[in-house]
C-alpha cells in the first residue's frame, strides 16, 4: 500500500531515529537531559547576567540573545521529538510541519546573523578599544539584534510558503522534523527551483556571516600578536575562545546541511548534523560561556551561593 493510502495529505508521519524498542528508550533519555540542560543552562546565564550589574555590556546583552534564541530553538524541536520517541502516533498536521519548519529555519538564522554581531563586537572590543563605548551603544546594540531576528525571520518567510506549495506523493518523512532537505524528498514535483532558492538564501546568509566572522578574527588575532604582554594576549585570546567554539561548531553543520547539492544528501548524516545544531550546540552554548568566562563563574560563587546560604 502506498504512503498516500495510509495517511491523509493533511498529515506527515515522522519516522524518526529508530523503530527499535531500547532504542527509543536511549533517544528519550539523551533528549529529555539535552533539553533539560539547554531549559536550565540558558535560563541560569540569564539569571546571572541580570543581577550582576558588571555584566551590563553589550557582549553579555548579545549573550542573552543568544540564550532567548536557544530556548525557543530547541522548544520549537525536542519536546515533539520526546513525544513521537516513546509514541505509537508519530503524524504531524500540515500546520504543524510548517510552523515547526518557520519557527526551525527563522530561529537557526537568528542565530547564525548574531554570532556574527557577537564577532563584529569582540572585533571592536580588541581592536579598537578606546571607541568601543562610541561604537557599540544601547542603539546600536538594540539594531543589531533586532536585525538578527528580522533577517532570521525573513528568510523563513521566503523558503516555508515556498516549501509548502509543493505536491506531496509521499507522507513518510525520514527524519525527526519537518526540514528542508529531507522534505523535498516527500515532493512528486521537480525541487529544483526550491533547491536554487535554499542555497542562495544560504550561501547569502551562512557564509555572508561566516566570512565576516572569519574577517573580524583576522583582524582581532593579529592586533592581538601586537600586544607585547603575554598576560594581555592570553586575556585577549580566553574573550574570543568560547565564542570561536561556538561559531566553529554551529557553522560547520549548517553548512554541510545546507549548502551540499541534493545528490549528496544522505538521510542518515542528515539526521546527525541536525541533532548537532539544534540539541547538542543550544545545550553547549551556556556552558562554554560559562565555563570560560571569570566574570560569570564569579558571579555565580559569590552572589548566587551567597543568596542561596541566606
Amino acid at each position: 500500500m502506498g504512503d498516500s493510502n495510509q495517511t491523509s495529505p493533511e498529515r506527515f508521519i515522522l519516522l524518526g531515529l529508530s523503530n527499535v524498542p531500547y532504542l527509543q528508550v536511549i533517544y528519550f533519555i539523551m533528549f529529555l537531559i539535552m533539553y533539560l540542560t539547554t531549559l536550565s543552562g540558558n535560563v541560569f546565564l540569564i539569571i546571572v547576567v541580570r543581577i550582576n550589574s558588571k555584566l551590563q555590556t553589550p557582549m553579555y546583552f548579545f549573550l542573552i540573545n543568544l540564550s532567548i534564541i536557544d530556548i525557543c530553538f530547541s522548544s520549537t524541536i525536542l519536546p515533539k521529538i520526546l513525544i513521537n520517541t516513546l509514541s505509537d502516533d508519530r503524524s504531524i498536521s500540515l500546520f504543524g510541519c510548517a510552523l515547526q519548519m518557520y519557527f526551525h529555519m527563522a530561529l537557526g538564522g537568528a542565530e547564525c546573523v548574531l554570532l556574527a554581531v557577537m564577532a563584529y563586537d569582540r572585533f571592536v572590543a580588541i581592536c579598537k578599544p578606546l571607541h568601543y563605548q562610541t561604537i557599540i551603544n544601547k542603539r546600536v546594540c538594540a539594531c543589531l539584534a533586532s536585525i538578527s531576528w528580522a533577517a532570521g525571520f525573513a528568510n523563513s518567510l521566503i523558503h516555508t510558503p515556498l516549501t509548502f506549495q509543493l505536491p506531496f506523493c509521499k507522507f513518510h518523512l525520514n527524519h525527526f522534523f519537518c526540514e528542508m532537505p529531507p522534505f523535498f524528498q516527500l515532493s512528486c514535483k521537480d525541487t529544483r527551483i526550491n533547491e536554487i532558492v535554499m542555497h542562495i538564501a544560504g550561501q547569502f546568509i551562512i557564509m555572508c556571516v561566516f566570512f565576516l566572522t572569519v574577517i573580524s578574527y583576522v583582524h582581532i588575532i593579529f592586533t592581538i600578536f601586537k600586544i607585547r604582554s603575554s598576560q594581555g594576549r592570553q586575556k585577549a585570546f580566553s574573550t574570543c575562545a568560547s565564542h570561536l567554539t561556538v561559531v566553529s561548531v554551529y557553522y560547520g553543520t549548517i553548512m554541510s546541511m545546507y549548502l551540499k547539492p541534493r545528490s549528496t544528501y544522505s538521510p542518515e548524516i542528515g539526521k546527525i548534523m541536525s541533532i548537532l545544531y539544534t540539541a547538542v550546540t543550544p545545550m553547549l552554548n551556556p556552558i562554554i560561556y560559562s565555563m570560560r568566562n571569570k566574570e560569570v563563574k564569579d558571579t555565580i560563587k559569590i552572589k548566587l551561593f551567597r543568596q542561596l546560604n541566606h
